[in-house]
């Protein structure tokens, strides 16, 4: 579930909701209990722990774990081709 942040415009409290996508936004502040509570607009974050796929293939870039695999271009001809066409 998403976690929504709300800040209420009169009295300024400002909290974190998990809701469903499918909840309505929420318009009444706990706080204060006016009706200037709103939904705040911020970038979703999130941080992947442990040791999965993720730490040896893509976390710190490209400076460790998997290594691209080998293409098939190479400077000779291609053992079934005679040289004679433009497969290489």
């Amino acid at each position: 579930m998403p976690i929504y942040e709300y800040r209420c415009n009169d009295c300024g409290f400002q909290k974190e909701h998990m809701q469903k996508m499918s909840d309505a936004p929420l318009n009444t502040c706990p706080s204060c209990g006016k009706e200037s509570y709103t939904k705040l607009l911020s970038a979703a974050g999130f941080q992947l722990k442990g040791s999965g796929w993720y730490a040896t293939d893509f976390k710190g870039g490209s400076s460790g774990g998997a290594k691209p695999a080998a293409t098939s271009e190479s400077s000779a001809p291609a053992a079934s081709c005679g040289g004679g066409c433009a497969c290489h």
